[in-house]
């Protein structure tokens, strides 16, 4: 089992910035891939961006228009989302996941829940206008 916590959510204001973390413990060694998904309220889960076992390769939802980075320390078992220019619907609860299966490039599995194994808890972002 992996557990995944995550941590950084908050209030802050129409163009500030935040950043995200996710700690992993357990069985870490067999976690590859791992992205961060949000759900607002009323809504589905959306997936934001995703990072490759070793942090070379990312791919993120264009309609975060290039705005969040996902980053990963292995050694510390983190991943981040550095996420600017924020705006108030940006505002939900983000996930951290991790999956066993690597990225296939010319794939977006990544995009879709079911790529991933395990999941955070969520980490609460709202964004004031």
């Amino acid at each position: 089992q992996v557990q995944l916590v995550e941590s950084g959510g908050g209030l802050v204001q129409t163009g500030g910035s935040l950043r995200l973390s996710c700690a992993a413990s357990g069985r870490t060694f067999s976690t590859n891939a791992m992205g961060w998904f949000r759900q607002a309220p009323g809504k589905e889960r959306e997936f934001v961006e995703v990072s490759s076992a070793r942090g070379v390769i990312t791919r993120y939802a264009d309609s975060m228009e290039g705005r969040f980075t996902i980053s990963r320390d292995n050694a510390k078992n983190t991943v981040y989302l550095e996420m600017n220019s924020l705006k108030p619907e940006d505002t939900a609860l983000y996930y951290c996941a991790a999956s066993m299966r690597p990225l296939v490039l010319g794939s977006r599995d990544y995009s879709s829940s079911g790529f991933y194994d395990y999941w955070g808890q969520g980490t609460q972002v709202t964004v004031s206008s």
